[in-house]
């Protein structure tokens, strides 16, 4: 296993953090000083498979491949040998929990393998695309979001399952599943979009069971930031390996290209979006830090890749400055902080979750909680910034 911690406490006690470097290298060197084990992000005590920790670690992959520094290199590594045997195991997950959360962890490790040829990687890849394969789905082919959620596609999942399937349908199958993948987005398009704002719903309910559930739609009752962040990145990542030649290509460009029209009528003039995306006067709302930094991302990515207009590059940095400024605290060390953060927010479950105005601005927030960590780096990086 890569040993960081010490190199990390080093350089803690005797070097600050240049306000020289791009946000990019500050935020990523902001989170090992404060986690020396890569395991440790989100204040976890104990390593365990993650959705946030994969979420970041991509984010670290995509800086080192610009930066070129072991140092990044290694953190990574570290997560995935800390939580995967010789044999290919991963520790924490469970198969048969059917959690499309536990596939983003996996996107790290085509990288890893095609670098060292450690076939432990690849068994756990496969184990990850075993889990796809058997996952429950909706009567019209969707993904549950887990086994205890049945019927119902969740935003969030789309970025959970699809850029690990796309990437590995692309790499190991010949892009068998592709069709597949466009379906998911397909799905969420046509069932979660609201026809007056463009926004989608955070969930849709197939069977229409749920409490929170629409009757006559399936939908829950409000559009929740960064449930939209989720699916746009998602289309963004998604499109990096669909061929230009693919029928369903243009549908993913066209679904990027609508909600993100949607979402630029809801910026707020600060730059930053709320944490309810349509309700920025209402009493409790907030200027929420992850979606902001999920909507720069695609947007800016979207634009470079040639997927959106020009004009959304503006959109992308007005939110960069406005998370730079209004929302970061920086300390004595060099040390940045992205404040106004969701810790978290979802359906149904125990305690219930209804999906309201209020659940959603109560729920509690979190300083540089991973979901916008990630982001921003990612953000950073797409705008040079």
């Amino acid at each position: 296993m890569a040993q960081i911690g010490p190199e990390i406490a080093e350089n803690k006690h005797n070097n600050s953090i240049s306000n020289k470097l791009k946000w990019s290298e500050r935020m990523a060197l902001t989170l090992m000083q404060r986690h020396p084990q890569s395991y440790m992000i989100d204040d976890a005590k104990v390593a365990h498979w993650s959705y946030v920790h994969g979420l970041v670690m991509y984010a670290f992959q995509e800086l080192d491949k610009q930066k070129k520094n072991g140092k990044y290199e290694a953190y990574i590594k570290q997560y995935a040998d800390e939580l995967i045997d010789a044999d290919g195991n991963i520790k924490t997950f469970k198969l048969d929990s059917y959690n499309i959360d536990n596939i983003p962890g996996g996107r790290i490790l085509f990288d890893l393998y095609a670098k060292t040829k450690d076939k432990c990687y690849l068994t756990a890849m496969q184990t990850l695309r075993t889990q796809l394969e058997k996952q429950p789905r909706t009567p019209s082919g969707g993904f549950w979001h887990k086994q205890i959620y049945p019927n119902q596609m969740w935003l969030d999942g789309l970025y959970m399952g699809e850029p690990f399937y796309a990437q590995y349908t692309a790499t190991f199958e010949k892009g068998a599943k592709f069709d597949d993948i466009a379906k998911q987005f397909e799905l969420i398009q046509l069932h979660a979009t609201d026809l007056k704002t463009g926004l989608l719903y955070h969930a849709w309910d197939e069977s229409r069971q749920m409490p929170w559930a629409n009757k006559e739609t399936g939908n829950s009752p409000n559009f929740w930031s960064r449930s939209i962040g989720w699916y746009v990145m998602a289309l963004v990542d998604v499109l990096d390996y669909f061929p230009k030649n693919h029928p369903k290509r243009k549908e993913l460009i066209k679904y990027l290209n609508n909600v993100s029209t949607a979402l630029v009528k809801f910026q707020d003039k600060s730059g930053m979006w709320y944490q309810v995306t349509d309700m920025g006067g209402r009493e409790g709302n907030y200027l929420e830090s992850s979606g902001t930094s999920m909507f720069a991302y695609a947007f800016a990515k979207g634009v470079n890749k040639g997927y959106l207009p020009k004009e959304f590059k503006k959109a992308a940095n007005k939110a960069f400055d406005a998370l730079t400024t209004i929302s970061m605290k920086i300390d004595s060390n060099g040390e940045i902080e992205l404040t106004n953060a969701c810790a978290v927010a979802g359906l149904g479950g125990n305690p219930y979750r209804d999906g309201s105005y209020e659940y959603y601005i109560n729920e509690r927030k979190k300083n540089n909680d991973p979901k916008a960590t990630g982001p921003f780096i990612l953000a950073a990086l797409e705008l040079n910034r």
